[in-house]
């Protein structure tokens, strides 16, 4: 059942099926006699038969054909049509058809545009009344024309009204629907950025640094000259290669099981307490390394472990870029901030193995430091390397 309603409405709402209806409409009118509805304006000294209400009803009928490729256009001529036919036959079907133009025109404007309409169909109404009490000198004639004008337009022009109000309506739900959409699109990706960039903060931490101690150490191994007491630096060398490479491996495993539990309390960043051991460590790795600790109030988690995480990058970046530096390492506070230093001096970059510094280290401790309300610095420092963080102890929010 829904189909043909469907089909018949569509064809109802056809200009050309709308012109026909008006049309036959006109004709029963006539043939009812209905004519000289508004003889207070009708400027003829006689009424004629009521089928010359059809020299005006035809065309008004016709002005349909352009209701939707030109309504402003169809209005203009339906008004004419409607003063001519006011002016001589006073018939209904001009009427008609300047309401059904008035419709299909205000469809068209906006808001602004509405507001100066219903101003003009007001006026309208009003001249019209006024023309009536005019010519008739009648003031319950005056009164009934007046009602009759004003619920005419005044009708069509609300029924117009609240239609385009409910296609605007509908336009903005849906409007506000896709842009809650794209901001809900925007909230995933966002926090999947912030998921990843942490990803990339502690794999960095995790795995760059075991893993470059690997390597460095296993070239050192490699690179004992032969001889009696190579055998037991040689095992000095691979047991510093076994214990980075399990602990590489250990920190991974816990990182991969925090990701399948989906748990949030994942620390494996070095904080100050495991500054010696990266100390010790960058000195197995061929780096004169000293640390000068003097801070003793406690610091809160995220600053204790940036803390650590700038030596670690710093550290692994000296025995890299500067094998046999001076490294002096401080860790110094005031009262609103705590400012960590790395300045190595002297040193030569490894030949063997190849490890090629993208940088990337330093851009994440960059990030950190700044998203924690830090100030951030690296670079030459006369003839060596400096690294600077200094972070306030008032963490940001």
């Amino acid at each position: 059942m829904d189909e043909p309603r469907s089909a018949w409405h569509d064809l109802v709402k056809k200009p050309w099926v709308e012109a026909l209806c008006y049309l036959l409409l006109s004709l029963f009118f006539t043939w009812l006699g209905w004519s000289g509805l508004w003889d207070v304006f009708s400027v003829l000294n006689e009424r004629p038969s009521a089928w010359f209400t059809l020299i005006t009803a035809l065309p008004a009928s016709a002005v349909l054909l352009v209701k939707r490729p030109a309504p402003l256009a169809g209005l203009l001529l339906a008004l004419a049509l409607f003063v001519a036919d006011l002016l001589t036959m006073g018939g209904l079907i001009p009427l008609l058809v300047l309401l059904e133009m008035m419709h299909a025109y205000l469809l068209t404007l906006g808001a602004a545009a509405r507001r100066k309409a219903l101003g003009v169909v007001m006026g309208g109404s009003a001249v019209l009344t006024l023309l009536t009490l005019l010519l008739s000198r009648d003031p319950q004639l005056t009164v009934l024309f007046g009602l009759q004008f004003g619920a005419l337009f005044g009708f069509s022009y609300w029924y117009a009204n609240s239609t385009t109000q409910s296609r605007e309506l509908v336009q903005l739900y849906r409007q506000r629907s896709e842009n809650a959409k794209r901001l809900a699109a925007l909230d995933r990706e966002t926090a999947v950025q912030v998921e990843r960039d942490r990803m990339a903060w502690e794999l960095h931490d995790v795995v760059v640094g075991h893993v470059s101690a690997v390597a460095i150490r296993s070239e050192a191994a490699l690179g004992l000259p032969p001889g009696t007491d190579s055998g037991v630096a040689g095992r000095e060398a691979l047991k510093a290669v076994r214990d980075s490479s399990l602990e590489a491996h250990s920190a991974l495993r816990s990182m991969i099981q925090v990701l399948r539990s989906g748990d949030n309390d994942f620390t494996v960043s070095p904080g100050r307490a495991q500054l010696p051991d990266l100390v010790n460590n960058a000195q197995a790795s061929g780096v004169r390394a000293e640390l000068h600790d003097n801070v003793e109030s406690e610091l809160p988690a995220a600053l204790d472990q940036t803390i650590g995480t700038v030596v670690q990058e710093a550290l692994s970046n000296s025995v890299k870029h500067a094998s046999g530096a001076a490294v002096d390492v401080r860790v110094d506070e005031d009262e609103y901030t705590v400012t960590t230093t790395v300045r190595s001096t002297g040193g030569v970059a490894l030949q063997q193995p190849a490890l090629q510094g993208s940088g990337i280290g330093l851009t994440l401790l960059s990030e950190r430091v700044k998203t924690l309300g830090g100030t951030w610095s690296a670079g030459q420092d006369g003839a060596g390397w400096l690294v600077r963080a200094q972070l306030p102890k008032e963490m940001k929010a």
